[in-house]
């Protein structure tokens, strides 16, 4: 055939084949202009899906007459002028495709009223006629009957509660972008979502619900013309799929690996791999930093610094991740209380950073009554018991003095240990009370009981010294009688290969025997440790990863195998001052409020929590 064009009709429903891939496609389109025309209250109607109709009624500044049918031409827009323009788009629209595509594989009409027209007026998409029309203001965009011409893309669809839940996707991405703006969404002539214009905390909370607010720590990070802010959950609210995760660059949703990278490294540490963090994130930077003309759909960006936007995002959101609730308080319930404008912890040193605290002492764990230093150390945190309030006893008669009147402190009581000095505030997790089943840890605090789970919390410390100490020079114990036992061909080979790498992290292993290793030097800090268990777990890493790059690469996966088998194991019993020790380091360790794997190593009841377990004041 000769080269020709192609006639008018034929573009644009080429153009619809980028743009309009479903009835979301068209509400996203449609939305957007919305959103560009400075409305303030929006109402989305739709029929089986969006398929029959999709109707988007908006009170924005409108269409003047006289530019109704340049609306429906290809490549007309208002908001963009010229090359300038376009390196620095700062609008959701800007190519003049859309209306042009969608009226090309629909049944269109608009009816618009400008600002300071005496009355609206209405074009249709075929034939292109002007007729006066009934409208308040702003303007109503009418797509019905959705590829009623091109029967062939029809039957791609899906069915109408697919392509619903996909209009409803882009009604909530762009609900979460605009919180200044009220919406409304009905489908089939039920609404779905009535959202009132608000904080955008607000606007969260309705389309992603309490949970997740109550899971996630606030962002908020600015460097030079970079800022992000918004809401990232911590791992205990993972997902097993990615429908809890948006990200916008300049209020417009996008999806970019580069981005995408950034959020998943940060979230490394801490989160399963089989698992995604929700979050909802906006990224704010100088509009010529940033090319949104890479996609007709413009879900897609190109960063112009993509290396300072990756590190900016990885960084802002682990700083974020790695505080420590525990640092923030616990009256408020639990490691969620956190924000990202909590301090940082003090770092972790050999003295306490509560050296005023009175340190209690139990030879033993047992669930006899403990010692009379105890309770009185327990009592100088305790507030003053109201006045006739009977006293809590034994049936021998002894009242402990966790529940007695406080002292005075001109005369402590002799043997007990000295009270907290005025103004000295009581450590966030407290201070251990007792050990249940070997496996949890009950601690008291100026807020309530704190629950711990003592293996989960001891992974996450050793796991952050150990990468500490790699950086350096790790200290080494070596093993008075090496620890041999037997291991396949694959482990010998395994064992030869990176007998370097294993030396750099403290681990002395040479052949003692055809299918035998000898551990002759451990880490320090895994001296306690299982050695054949933790060598076993270690070479059957370095299989999976055999190239050195990739092992470097995978640091952080083999010290949390190694964090897991030197923690200390369910059953055993901890005295009380191991228990305090172990709270105290989690108080200063970073991404302390979840172990290696996403799970919460500790949680909150406070008092009012307990008082309504047992229906106090009701």
């Amino acid at each position: 055939m000769p080269i020709h064009l192609l006639p008018d009709h034929l573009i644009n429903q080429i153009a619809a084949g980028e743009v309009v891939e479903r009835p979301a496609s068209v509400l996203k389109e449609v939305l957007e202009n919305a959103m560009d025309a400075g409305s303030t209250a929006v109402e989305v109607q739709l029929e089986q899906g969006g398929v029959r109709r999709i109707r988007v009624a908006d009170d924005g500044c409108g269409i003047p007459k006289d530019e109704l049918p340049l609306a429906l031409e290809r490549h007309a827009t208002s908001k963009i002028a010229s090359l300038d323009d376009l390196e620095r788009v700062g609008t959701m629209g800007f190519r003049g495709e859309a209306l042009a595509a969608i009226a090309a594989v629909s049944r269109m009409s608009i009816t618009s009223r400008a600002d300071g027209a005496p009355h609206a007026w209405r074009i249709d998409a075929d034939p292109r006629e002007l007729a006066p029309a009934a409208l308040n203001h702003g303007s109503v965009v009418d797509v019905a009957d959705l590829y009623f011409n091109t029967p062939a893309r029809r039957k791609f669809l899906k069915s109408e509660g697919t392509e619903f839940a996909h209009c409803d996707d882009v009604f909530r991405r762009v609900a979460l972008a605009r919180p200044d703006v009220a919406l409304q969404l009905s489908h089939n002539g039920r609404v779905s979502h009535r959202l009132p214009s608000g904080t955008r905390e607000a606007r969260v909370r309705a389309l992603l619900g309490d949970d997740f607010l109550a899971s996630a720590r606030a962002v908020e990070a600015e460097s030079g013309l970079l800022r992000v802010h918004g809401f990232a959950s911590l791992p205990a609210y993972s997902r097993s799929n990615r429908d809890a995760q948006f990200f916008y660059v300049n209020g417009r949703f996008v999806r970019d690996k580069l981005v995408t990278h950034a959020i998943r490294e940060a979230y490394a540490d801490i989160l399963h791999g089989s698992r995604h963090p929700a979050y909802v994130l906006f990224l704010e930077l100088d509009p010529f930093g940033v090319d949104v003309n890479v996609h007709p759909a413009k879900i897609e960006v190109r960063f112009r610094d993509s290396r300072a936007v990756h590190q900016f995002v990885y960084h802002a959101l682990q700083r974020t991740l790695a505080a420590s609730g525990a640092g923030a308080g616990v009256a408020a319930g639990g490691p969620s209380a956190g924000s990202a404008d909590d301090p940082a912890p003090a770092p972790a040193t050999s003295a306490s950073p509560y050296p005023h605290a009175p340190q209690p002492y139990q030879s033993r764990l047992a669930m006899e009554p403990v010692t009379r230093a105890y309770y009185d150390f327990a009592a100088s945190a305790r507030p003053e018991p109201v006045a006739g309030e009977s006293m809590p006893g034994r049936s021998d008669g002894f009242v402990p003095t966790a529940f007695a009147p406080r002292p005075a402190p001109s005369s402590p009581p002799p043997g007990t240990a000295p009270a907290m000095p005025a103004g000295d505030l009581a450590p966030p997790l407290g201070y251990a009370l007792a050990q249940l089943h070997g496996v949890y840890i009950l601690a008291q605090n100026e807020g309530g009981l704190i629950l711990v789970d003592m293996h989960a919390a001891h992974e996450r410390i050793l796991y952050e010294r150990l990468k500490t100490l790699l950086d350096g020079t790790p200290g080494v114990q070596r093993l008075l009688i090496p620890a041999v036992f037997g291991v396949g061909q694959k482990d010998m080979l395994t064992a030869e290969e990176h007998g370097e790498l294993l030396e750099r992290m403290g681990f002395e292993i040479g052949p003692a025997g055809p299918q035998e290793l000898a551990v002759r030097s451990v880490p320090a800090l895994l001296a306690s440790a299982p050695v054949s268990e933790l060598v076993r777990a270690l070479l059957a890493e370095l299989r999976d990863f055999p190239s050195t790059e990739v092992i470097t690469a995978r640091r952080n996966e083999l010290l949390a195998t190694m964090a897991c088998h030197g923690a200390v194991r369910a059953n055993r019993s901890l005295t009380l001052p191991e228990m305090n020790a172990l709270l105290r380091e989690m108080e200063a360790t970073d991404r302390a409020d979840q172990c290696n794997h996403g799970r919460p190593t500790w949680t909150a009841l406070s008092m009012a929590d307990l008082d309504r377990l047992f229906l106090r004041g009701r």
